[in-house]
Protein backbone atom coordinates (compact mmCIF):
# COMPACT_ATOMS: atom_id res chain seq x y z
CA UNK A 1 0.00 0.00 0.00
CA UNK A 2 1.31 3.36 -1.00
CA UNK A 3 1.90 6.14 1.68
CA UNK A 4 -0.75 8.28 0.13
CA UNK A 5 -3.63 5.63 -0.16
CA UNK A 6 -3.00 5.27 4.08
CA UNK A 7 -2.82 9.29 4.03
CA UNK A 8 -6.12 9.34 2.00
CA UNK A 9 -7.72 6.53 3.79
CA UNK A 10 -6.62 8.49 7.53
CA UNK A 11 -7.59 11.81 6.25
CA UNK A 12 -10.73 11.63 4.74
CA UNK A 13 -12.55 9.96 7.58
CA UNK A 14 -10.79 13.07 10.04
CA UNK A 15 -12.21 15.30 7.41
CA UNK A 16 -15.83 14.38 6.97
CA UNK A 17 -15.85 14.44 10.93
CA UNK A 18 -15.06 18.39 10.82
CA UNK A 19 -17.71 19.40 8.06
CA UNK A 20 -20.21 17.45 10.27
CA UNK A 21 -18.89 19.14 13.04
CA UNK A 22 -18.78 22.82 11.10
CA UNK A 23 -22.55 22.06 9.93
CA UNK A 24 -23.66 21.10 13.93
CA UNK A 25 -22.50 24.86 14.32
CA UNK A 26 -25.71 26.23 11.74
CA UNK A 27 -28.56 27.79 13.06
CA UNK A 28 -31.19 27.49 10.27
CA UNK A 29 -34.62 27.70 11.32
CA UNK A 30 -37.68 28.76 9.05
CA UNK A 31 -38.59 32.10 9.52
CA UNK A 32 -42.29 31.31 10.24
CA UNK A 33 -42.05 28.05 11.58
CA UNK A 34 -42.66 27.12 14.97
CA UNK A 35 -43.27 28.60 18.24
CA UNK A 36 -41.29 31.66 17.10
CA UNK A 37 -43.24 31.95 13.70
CA UNK A 38 -46.75 32.47 15.85
CA UNK A 39 -45.00 35.33 17.90
CA UNK A 40 -43.37 36.49 14.72
CA UNK A 41 -46.73 36.42 12.97
CA UNK A 42 -48.55 38.77 15.97
CA UNK A 43 -45.55 41.20 15.30
CA UNK A 44 -46.37 41.13 11.83
CA UNK A 45 -49.59 42.20 12.30
CA UNK A 46 -48.77 45.40 14.62
CA UNK A 47 -46.72 47.48 12.23
CA UNK A 48 -48.70 51.07 11.07
CA UNK A 49 -48.23 52.17 7.67
CA UNK A 50 -47.12 56.08 6.30
CA UNK A 51 -49.36 57.73 4.13
CA UNK A 52 -48.52 57.08 0.06
CA UNK A 53 -47.06 60.27 -1.73
CA UNK A 54 -46.73 58.22 -5.16
CA UNK A 55 -49.33 55.98 -7.16
CA UNK A 56 -46.13 53.81 -7.06
CA UNK A 57 -45.91 53.89 -3.31
CA UNK A 58 -49.41 53.08 -3.08
CA UNK A 59 -48.72 49.96 -4.83
CA UNK A 60 -46.24 48.51 -2.95
CA UNK A 61 -48.09 49.42 0.28
CA UNK A 62 -51.10 47.78 -0.66
CA UNK A 63 -49.49 44.98 -1.42
CA UNK A 64 -47.65 45.22 1.91
CA UNK A 65 -50.31 45.83 3.85
CA UNK A 66 -52.02 42.63 2.70
CA UNK A 67 -48.57 40.26 3.34
CA UNK A 68 -47.84 41.75 6.50
CA UNK A 69 -51.39 41.15 7.98
CA UNK A 70 -52.87 38.06 5.71
CA UNK A 71 -55.30 40.07 4.24
CA UNK A 72 -57.20 41.66 7.47
CA UNK A 73 -55.80 45.38 6.56
CA UNK A 74 -53.68 47.63 9.18
CA UNK A 75 -53.37 46.94 12.79
CA UNK A 76 -55.93 48.67 15.26
CA UNK A 77 -53.18 48.80 18.29
CA UNK A 78 -49.79 49.35 16.26
CA UNK A 79 -46.34 48.59 17.94
CA UNK A 80 -44.15 49.58 14.82
CA UNK A 81 -44.20 52.32 12.20
CA UNK A 82 -43.56 51.76 8.94
CA UNK A 83 -42.42 54.30 6.35
CA UNK A 84 -42.67 53.79 2.61
CA UNK A 85 -41.47 55.69 0.09
CA UNK A 86 -41.38 54.35 -4.04
CA UNK A 87 -40.88 55.86 -7.61
CA UNK A 88 -40.70 54.30 -10.87
CA UNK A 89 -38.87 55.15 -13.84
CA UNK A 90 -39.34 53.35 -17.73
CA UNK A 91 -36.77 53.11 -20.24
CA UNK A 92 -37.12 51.97 -23.79
CA UNK A 93 -34.63 49.41 -24.43
CA UNK A 94 -35.20 48.57 -28.05
CA UNK A 95 -35.36 51.47 -30.53
CA UNK A 96 -36.33 51.30 -33.77
CA UNK A 97 -34.09 53.42 -35.78
CA UNK A 98 -36.62 53.94 -38.88
CA UNK A 99 -39.43 54.96 -37.29
CA UNK A 100 -37.33 56.19 -33.81
CA UNK A 101 -39.61 54.35 -31.53
CA UNK A 102 -39.32 51.66 -28.80
CA UNK A 103 -41.06 48.40 -29.04
CA UNK A 104 -40.10 47.15 -25.66
CA UNK A 105 -39.12 48.71 -22.03
CA UNK A 106 -38.13 47.85 -18.54
CA UNK A 107 -39.53 49.88 -15.55
CA UNK A 108 -37.86 49.74 -12.54
CA UNK A 109 -39.35 50.36 -9.19
CA UNK A 110 -37.38 51.38 -6.39
CA UNK A 111 -38.51 51.59 -2.74
CA UNK A 112 -37.04 53.26 0.40
CA UNK A 113 -38.64 51.66 3.96
CA UNK A 114 -37.82 52.16 7.19
CA UNK A 115 -38.84 50.32 10.71
CA UNK A 116 -39.27 51.73 14.02
CA UNK A 117 -40.62 50.60 17.53
CA UNK A 118 -43.07 52.67 18.42
CA UNK A 119 -42.34 53.01 22.51
CA UNK A 120 -38.64 54.29 21.97
CA UNK A 121 -38.46 55.41 17.78
CA UNK A 122 -35.65 52.93 17.87
CA UNK A 123 -34.56 52.07 14.03
CA UNK A 124 -34.63 48.54 13.70
CA UNK A 125 -34.32 48.02 9.68
CA UNK A 126 -34.33 50.15 6.60
CA UNK A 127 -32.87 49.95 3.47
CA UNK A 128 -33.33 50.58 -0.25
CA UNK A 129 -35.23 47.62 -2.80
CA UNK A 130 -35.36 47.54 -6.74
CA UNK A 131 -37.50 44.85 -9.05
CA UNK A 132 -37.19 45.62 -12.72
CA UNK A 133 -40.89 44.62 -14.93
CA UNK A 134 -40.05 43.98 -18.54
CA UNK A 135 -42.80 45.72 -20.83
CA UNK A 136 -43.70 45.62 -24.69
CA UNK A 137 -44.80 49.10 -25.97
CA UNK A 138 -47.99 48.82 -28.34
CA UNK A 139 -48.29 51.05 -30.93
CA UNK A 140 -51.11 53.27 -29.13
CA UNK A 141 -50.53 55.52 -26.51
CA UNK A 142 -53.03 54.43 -24.38
CA UNK A 143 -51.71 50.75 -24.62
CA UNK A 144 -48.57 51.90 -23.79
CA UNK A 145 -49.45 54.00 -20.73
CA UNK A 146 -51.56 50.61 -19.66
CA UNK A 147 -48.46 48.57 -20.49
CA UNK A 148 -46.05 50.69 -18.06
CA UNK A 149 -48.56 51.47 -15.22
CA UNK A 150 -48.92 47.40 -15.37
CA UNK A 151 -45.60 46.41 -14.97
CA UNK A 152 -44.94 49.24 -12.41
CA UNK A 153 -47.92 47.18 -9.97
CA UNK A 154 -45.86 44.15 -11.09
CA UNK A 155 -42.94 45.14 -10.14
CA UNK A 156 -44.08 46.74 -6.74
CA UNK A 157 -45.39 43.45 -5.90
CA UNK A 158 -42.01 42.27 -6.08
CA UNK A 159 -40.68 45.07 -4.05
CA UNK A 160 -43.34 44.23 -1.41
CA UNK A 161 -42.31 40.72 -1.22
CA UNK A 162 -38.80 41.34 -0.92
CA UNK A 163 -39.41 44.25 1.42
CA UNK A 164 -42.02 41.76 3.77
CA UNK A 165 -38.73 39.33 4.42
CA UNK A 166 -37.09 42.27 5.49
CA UNK A 167 -39.55 43.60 8.04
CA UNK A 168 -40.08 39.70 9.12
CA UNK A 169 -36.07 39.26 9.49
CA UNK A 170 -35.89 42.37 11.69
CA UNK A 171 -39.09 41.07 14.16
CA UNK A 172 -37.46 37.71 14.13
CA UNK A 173 -34.48 39.72 16.32
CA UNK A 174 -37.10 41.60 18.26
CA UNK A 175 -37.45 40.15 21.72
CA UNK A 176 -41.01 38.79 22.62
CA UNK A 177 -42.98 41.36 24.62
CA UNK A 178 -43.20 40.82 28.31
CA UNK A 179 -46.75 40.90 29.39
CA UNK A 180 -46.85 42.04 33.20
CA UNK A 181 -48.33 39.51 35.36
CA UNK A 182 -52.56 38.90 36.10
CA UNK A 183 -53.34 40.06 39.86
CA UNK A 184 -53.78 37.27 42.11
CA UNK A 185 -57.21 36.43 42.71
CA UNK A 186 -58.72 37.71 45.83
Amino acid sequence: MLLSDRLFRTALPAAALAALMALSACQVRPLYGGAEGTALNAKMHQLAFNTPTTPVAQYVLNDLIFLTAGGLGESADPKYDVNVSAFAITSEVLVDDSSDTASAGRTIVTADYSLRRRSDSKLLASGRRKAIALVDFPSQEFARLRAIRDAEQRASKEVAEIINADLAIALNKEPPEVLPPAPAPQ
